[in-house]
């Protein structure tokens, strides 16, 4: 489909013709380059397709009634061109080196930071940036989109880490519960293998549970903790590093619960996760010595 002569002369009056060839040449150049993959040429068209199709769509609407039937059919198209420029960018960068890959999303970001191929890509985005290094240019990008993303896994990520380990631990706790929650409900994207998605998500949704739960744990919030954890469990069960915490911590969380509810049944299965806990070396000492109370303790209930 190509603008009209009707609707060029409606834009740019005499000029119209012209213009819309050139909004048209340049369309067309965009889409072979992204079927080349020539990343130099789609960042350069996109910006030069872009910058007409929004020239064009300031013009004012007619106010002739038939002309507006096709003004409205136009403006739609002069979207769709706009939005392709969009995907262009994503499309190449997708497919690119991680600099080019940067360089392509940044200049989307820049082009319009709502852009729901921003939302597919800060994935690809924000892993680049971090294996350059650039951690803190990934929390930051992470800081600005998450206002137009609230739901973006990738971004949820990002800045739960950068809490945790700045020891932001109400901050933590809260994008970690906002990744679990985005994490249950969204399906798998669109192009993505499944197997791939499945490994993504369990791997996240155990790092998002495990933190929230840890850091209930170290704030008292046992009950709290007790979800979290035994969701992260079955996710995390081959890190040794955080199953170890987990089940230190739900030791804790169900003795808590247990000796509050005079719960005998809590209070040893409180003790089962301390024995659980005891077979990292990290941990063995003291859970063990917990284990021994939260038996003795149990054996005093009815």
């Amino acid at each position: 489909m190509r603008l009209s002569c009707l609707w060029a002369c409606l834009l740019l009056a005499g000029a119209g013709v012209a213009a819309a060839d050139e909004l048209e040449d340049a369309f067309d150049n965009l889409k072979k380059a992204e079927t080349d993959k020539d990343a130099a040429q789609v960042k350069r068209l996109a910006a030069e397709t872009h910058a007409l199709a929004l020239k064009a769509l300031s013009a004012p609407a007619p106010a002739n009634s038939d002309e507006k039937q096709a003004w409205t059919k136009q403006v739609a198209y002069l979207k769709e061109v706009d939005l392709h420029t969009e995907y262009s960018l994503y499309a190449v960068a997708i497919q690119s080196p991680a600099p080019v890959l940067i360089d392509l999303i940044s200049t989307l970001e820049q082009q319009n930071p709502k852009s729901k191929y921003l939302d597919l890509g800060y994935g690809s985005y924000l892993g680049a940036v971090g294996q350059a290094g650039s951690h803190a240019k990934a929390t930051a990008i992470a800081e600005k989109a998450i206002g137009n993303f609230p739901e973006n896994e990738s971004l949820l990520s990002v800045l739960m880490d950068a809490a945790y380990s700045s020891k932001q631990t109400d901050r933590a706790a809260t994008y970690a519960t906002r990744l679990t929650a985005a994490l249950s409900k969204h399906a798998k994207p669109e192009g993505v293998p499944a197997a791939d998605w499945e490994r993504y998500r369990s791997r996240e949704l155990g790092r998002g549970y495990w933190i929230a739960g840890t850091i209930h744990s170290s704030q008292q919030k046992w009950a709290a903790a007790n979800k979290e954890l035994r969701a992260a469990l079955p996710l995390i069960k081959a890190d040794d590093a955080m199953a170890g915490l987990a089940f230190f911590d739900l030791g804790l969380a169900n003795y808590q619960l247990g000796k509050l509810t005079i719960n005998k049944a809590q209070v040893l299965e409180a003790a089962s996760y301390f024995e659980q806990a005891a077979k990292y070396p990290a941990y063995a000492t003291e859970a063990w010595r917990n284990a021994g109370v939260a038996k003795r303790d149990a054996g005093g209930m009815r």
